[in-house]
């Protein structure tokens, strides 16, 4: 709900808003959203509807965190591979990991991604 105003201009924001504020907050903490906070906050509006779209809700919101999750550890191992090419502190000419990524720039492949279509290592 939109808050009044005060004689001055200045919104009058009262402990309705406050709470909503809190609660789209939590849910932006947990990732979730703004759709489906919207959705959420109509659940709140309407105590008395069954909760099963919220689950679901919840269950999308999981698979997609669990997405991400794989997505990230696909790239630590890229990242572990690359980080491998080169142990000791050395010339930057003389890098692993620069040698890396200027093949794969050259579309040869790398190490952390394998090879390239049409490249050669």
């Amino acid at each position: 709900p939109v808050p009044g105003r005060h004689d001055n201009g200045y919104r009058a924001y009262g402990p309705e808003h406050v709470e909503r504020l809190a609660f789209i907050r939590h849910c932006r903490a947990l990732d979730i959203g703004l759709a489906d906070i919207s959705r959420l906050l109509d659940f709140v509006a309407r105590p008395e509807s069954d909760c099963g779209d919220i689950d679901r809700l919840i269950d999308a919101q999981l698979d997609r965190v669990r997405a991400r999750l794989q997505s990230l550890q696909a790239l630590e191992r890229q990242l572990t591979a690359l980080r491998g090419r080169c142990g000791t502190t050395h010339l930057a000419g003389d890098c692993g990991i620069l040698h890396e990524l200027v093949a794969a720039a050259h579309q040869e492949g790398c190490v952390c991604h394998g090879t390239a279509t049409g490249g050669n290592r």
